[in-house]
């Protein structure tokens, strides 16, 4: 067995790991624990072509593999590292630890074989924009900022590329979900983020209570000289945070006596001199501005110039699949809003547009009530609704009639559906506000096939 008891003397040589999981993460996991001189195993229980290509890949690499299906030898093993796709109370996690395998996740056993500062960004929404922007107003003349977890880059490839090319002046700027931190033990940010906290991913973890506690998780070994950078807009969130024994760091776009704060129409920066005029910045939206602070605070922390801050406030556009604007086709825009996998994502983007909104709905559903999107919906420029996919038909009896509401089958349909429906000077806004699991393998892969989608339909 492995004692991982003390992150400093965990030593995996010619132990054996079982990596459970062949993802992007489950996939580098392999390759950084091969390169550890651990005897390393990966099983897999899909036989999609991408599993299978990255099945293929570690052959390369002299690691053996399985998919289609976990075999018994997945038992004989020291450690797990666990895919965040697969649940704490799967029955071969269960198994798993009744036969005392030790088990973390991949952020987890990454974290051990790096001392490079790590910021760590959770939250319910907005994580994905607030880690580029910081990872940009952090790239400075003595800092080499590197993305990775949730945004579709492994950390323990960030990690095996440093061990294999050291590297004094990186810093890792994690977006970090809440399914990451079900089996972490000593992972430890040098400054953790929360951008908000509201209810997501209740159909995983059965319970607000215990979605909160897997995200405070990310702080749980944090200490008294550590920072933990929030949202004093976020009324739970501050009040939750501010019985932890951590030094904390707010933001917001409404109260007063921040680091950095909105005065009117200005951006005042820790002095109260204007660092930017809010019309100048180049990401539009109220959601925005918030997640701009959240990475300037933290911007902040790490050293960067006021000057830099600045510049990338005035120069960021924004992030692939977040209200990103495909194209125009007949005076029709088509926005691309995939990774809204959650109702207050959803909310954001119908509250980003003045124009009449035909609105793309579904997925898989998350546990989440579409009813309270009602209120919403009505107060807003949302004139039809097209749902589809597995959620579809529950999105339609929870809208009832307080918009035009089409159900159709597949999200083919509904881009095609929501053509008809939209006339010039419309928005078709693809905003899902599910999962992406009935149809695709995530997000970004929605996300393309939308963009495809609108492409053909521009070439037609």
């Amino acid at each position: 067995m492995i004692d991982i008891s003390k992150r400093e003397s965990i030593d995996i040589r010619d132990k054996r790991v079982s990596v459970i999981g062949l993802g992007l993460s489950g996939t580098a996991a392999a390759l950084l624990a091969n390169h550890l001189g651990a005897i390393v195993f990966a099983s897999d229980s899909s036989s999609d072509y991408n599993i299978s290509d990255n099945g293929l890949k570690l052959m390369k690499h002299h690691i053996a593999s399985e998919t289609g299906l976990h075999s018994d030898k997945i038992y004989d093993a020291d450690l797990w590292i666990i895919s965040p796709g697969i649940p704490k109370n799967a029955e071969i996690v269960k198994k798993a630890i009744m036969l005392g395998i030790s088990i973390v996740g991949e952020i987890e056993f990454a974290s051990w074989y790096t001392d490079s500062p790590i910021i760590a960004v959770t939250g319910s929404n907005g994580k994905t924009t607030t880690v580029h922007i910081l990872s940009e107003m952090c790239c400075s003349k003595n800092i080499d900022s590197f993305m990775a977890g949730n945004i579709g880059i492994p950390f323990s490839e960030r990690v095996l590329n440093e061990i294999k090319k050291p590297n004094s002046d990186s810093v890792y700027i994690l977006e970090i979900s809440s399914f990451q931190m079900e089996f972490t033990i000593h992972f430890r940010p040098t400054i953790a983020v929360f951008t908000n906290l509201s209810p997501d991913h209740l159909d995983r973890h059965g319970s607000m209570v215990e979605y909160v506690n897997m995200k405070l998780k990310m702080i749980q070994n944090m200490g008294e000289n550590d920072k933990v950078v929030y949202n004093e807009d976020d009324n739970a969130l501050s009040t939750t945070l501010k019985s932890k024994k951590v030094q904390l760091a707010p933001f917001s776009i409404v109260k007063p006596g921040m680091k950095y704060q909105i005065d009117s129409d200005k951006v005042l920066g820790p002095n109260k001199s204007t660092l930017i005029n809010v019309n100048e910045i180049a990401l539009p939206g109220k959601h925005n501005l918030s997640n701009i602070l959240a990475a300037t605070t933290v911007s902040h922390l790490m050293g960067i110039s006021d000057s830099h801050i600045t510049y990338i406030m005035k120069n960021f556009i924004g992030v692939e699949h977040r209200l990103e604007k495909v194209t125009t086709i007949n005076k029709v825009d088509y926005v691309n809003d995939s990774k809204a996998t959650n109702l207050d994502s959803v909310i954001v983007a119908i509250d980003s547009f003045k124009a009449p909104i035909v609105l793309i709905l579904g997925g898989r559903n998350k546990g989440a009530d579409f009813r309270l999107l009602l209120p919403h919906i009505k107060s807003s420029h949302v004139r039809d609704i097209v749902s589809y996919g597995e959620a579809g038909g529950h999105i339609s009896t929870a809208i009832g009639d307080a918009v035009r509401s089409i159900q159709v089958i597949d999200l083919n349909s509904a881009v095609r559906t929501a053509q008809h429906l939209a006339a010039p000077g419309d928005v078709v806004l693809l905003s899902p506000g599910c999962a992406s699991f009935d149809q695709f393998s995530n997000y970004e892969e929605r996300g393309k096939h939308f963009k495809s989608l609108v492409m053909e339909m521009k070439a037609a």
